[in-house]
C-alpha cells in the first residue's frame, strides 16, 4: 500500500516537473487564455462539480465536522461564480514573468540586471476549502509554475471535479499536459512524502489549520513558505467611533467566521467598555456567538461565559469570541504581541498619532486602521485570487499573488569580458 502511494505521488510530481520546463516560457497571451478558458468551464460544469460538492457536504455532517468547517467545504452556485471571477482577475493581471526588475551597468561595461522567474513546481496542501484548488492552479499558470495539489479529504470529490473540468480547459488552451495535478490518495502518508520530494518539488505551501501547518513546517525537507494561522484582534481605543466600532467588530467575527481572517479577541479600551461592551454583545449573541471574556467584561455582561488562558491563544474558527477590556493601548498591544500570529491586526481609534503608533508597532502581515480584518484577501488587495496569506518574514509576506509566487535570476550582458 505505501509502495503504491508513493508512486503515485512521485509520479504526478515528475510529470508536474515536466511540465514546468515548458511552461516558464510560454507567453502571457497563451496563460491567459488558458485562466479565461478555465473559467468558462467551471461555469459550464457547476452542475457536475455541485454534485461532487454536495457528496463530500453530507459526508462531512456524516462525520460532525463544525459549522464553520461545513461553510468552508460548500460550493453554491455563486461560489462557484466567484472562482471563475478571480481566474479573470488573474487574467488581466499583468505577467511578472520576465519582467526585468533592474539593469545597471558595471565599471568594466558589464550590464546587470535581475528578471522574474518562476519558482518551478508548487505542492500545495490544504484542508477542506475548494475553491482553495482553483485559486492555487490559476495563480501557479499565471506564473509559470506547475503544481501538484494535495487536498483535504473531505474535499476529495470535489477537488477531482474541479481539477478534471479546469486542466483539460488549460490544456485545450495550450498549457503543457500534466501542469495541473492531483493527489487523490487521500492516506496521509501521501503528504509525509511530498515533504521530501526535494528535486522534485521547489517549494510548499500549507493553507489549513495549525496542525497541517506545524506538521509541514516541522517535517519537510523541502523549502516552506508558512502561510498564517489568524488568532486575529480588533482594538477599540479610547474616544472611538462606537458606532464604526460596533459594525467593524460584528463584520470582522460573523461574516465568514471559518476564515483565517476572522477576527478571534476583541480588546476593549476601559474608557469605551461600559457604553460599547453591553450592546455590542448582545448583537454578536444574537448573531450566533458565543462570548467569553475577562472579569471586567462579565461584570458588564454577566451572560459572558469566563475566558480562560487558552482561548486568549486560540483561532477558533467558529462563533465564538474571547474579550477583555484593556487599561491602555500598550496593553492592547502587548496582549498582541504574546498571543497573536502575525496575521491581520486591527485598531478602531480618532487619534491620528495612535493610529500611527498602532501602524508601527504591531507586528503582522496586515495591520488596520479603522477597518475589518476581513479584507486581508489577494481580491480585496487588487492582486487577483490568492494562494495563501503568508505570515512569515522570508521571500513572501501576507496575501500571495503572483510576484511571490517568482523568484528571480541574475541576468548579464558582456561585449567579450574576461575576469582578470
Amino acid at each position: 500500500m505505501m509502495e503504491q502511494i508513493e508512486q503515485e505521488v512521485r509520479e504526478k510530481a515528475r510529470r508536474a516537473r515536466e511540465a514546468a520546463r515548458h511552461l516558464a516560457y510560454l507567453s502571457t497571451e497563451v496563460k491567459n487564455r488558458a485562466l479565461l478558458a478555465m473559467a468558462e468551464s467551471l461555469l459550464n460544469n457547476r452542475e457536475r462539480i455541485l454534485a461532487a460538492n454536495e457528496i463530500d457536504v453530507q459526508a462531512g455532517r456524516e462525520k460532525g465536522l463544525s459549522r464553520a468547517l461545513i461553510d468552508r467545504l460548500l460550493l453554491t452556485p455563486g461560489r462557484i461564480e466567484d472562482m471563475a471571477e478571480g481566474l479573470r482577475a488573474v487574467a488581466s493581471l499583468p505577467d511578472p514573468v520576465g519582467e526585468v526588475e533592474s539593469m545597471w551597468l558595471r565599471p568594466n561595461g558589464l550590464q546587470v540586471g535581475r528578471m522574474r522567474v518562476p519558482l518551478g513546481v508548487v505542492g500545495m496542501i490544504y484542508e477542506a476549502r475548494p475553491n482553495v484548488t482553483v485559486d492555487a492552479a490559476g495563480l501557479c499558470l499565471k506564473a509559470g509554475n506547475a503544481v501538484v495539489l494535495r487536498g483535504g479529504s473531505e474535499a476529495i470529490n470535489s477537488n477531482r471535479a474541479i481539477v478534471a473540468v479546469i486542466a483539460a480547459a488549460a490544456e485545450g488552451a495550450g498549457i503543457p499536459a500534466s501542469a495541473v495535478q492531483l493527489i487523490e490518495n487521500t492516506d496521509r502518508a501521501a503528504v509525509n512524502i511530498m515533504l521530501k520530494l526535494n528535486g522534485l518539488l521547489d517549494v510548499l505551501i500549507p493553507r489549513g489549520g495549525a496542525g497541517l501547518i506545524r506538521t509541514v513546517v516541522e517535517n519537510a525537507t523541502v523549502p516552506v513558505i508558512e502561510t498564517g494561522v489568524g488568532n486575529c484582534h480588533v482594538y477599540v481605543d479610547e474616544g472611538a467611533d462606537l458606532e464604526m466600532a460596533r459594525s467593524i467588530v460584528i463584520n470582522a467575527k460573523c461574516q465568514r467566521p471559518g476564515v483565517c481572517n476572522a477576527m478571534e479577541t476583541l480588546l476593549v479600551h476601559q474608557q469605551v467598555a461600559r457604553e460599547l461592551l453591553p450592546g455590542l454583545l448582545e448583537d454578536l449573541r444574537a448573531a450566533g456567538v458565543e462570548v467569553r471574556g475577562c472579569e471586567n467584561t462579565r461584570e458588564l455582561v454577566p451572560w459572558v461565559v469566563p475566558a480562560t488562558e487558552e482561548d486568549w491563544a486560540t483561532e477558533y474558527l467558529d462563533l465564538i469570541l474571547a474579550v477583555k477590556v484593556v487599561e491602555s493601548m500598550e496593553e492592547a498591544m502587548e496582549h498582541i504581541y504574546r498571543y497573536g500570529t502575525r496575521h491581520s491586526e486591527a485598531i478602531v481609534t480618532r487619534d491620528y498619532a495612535r493610529a500611527r503608533r498602532f501602524l508601527r508597532e504591531v507586528d503582522a502581515a496586515a495591520v488596520y486602521v479603522n477597518a475589518s480584518t476581513r479584507f486581508t484577501d489577494g481580491y480585496q488587495y487588487g492582486l487577483g485570487a490568492e494562494i495563501g496569506i503568508s505570515t512569515q518574514k522570508l521571500h513572501a509576506r501576507g496575501p500571495m499573488g503572483l510576484k511571490e509566487l517568482t523568484t528571480y535570476k541574475y541576468i548579464v550582458f558582456g561585449e567579450g569580458q574576461i575576469r582578470s
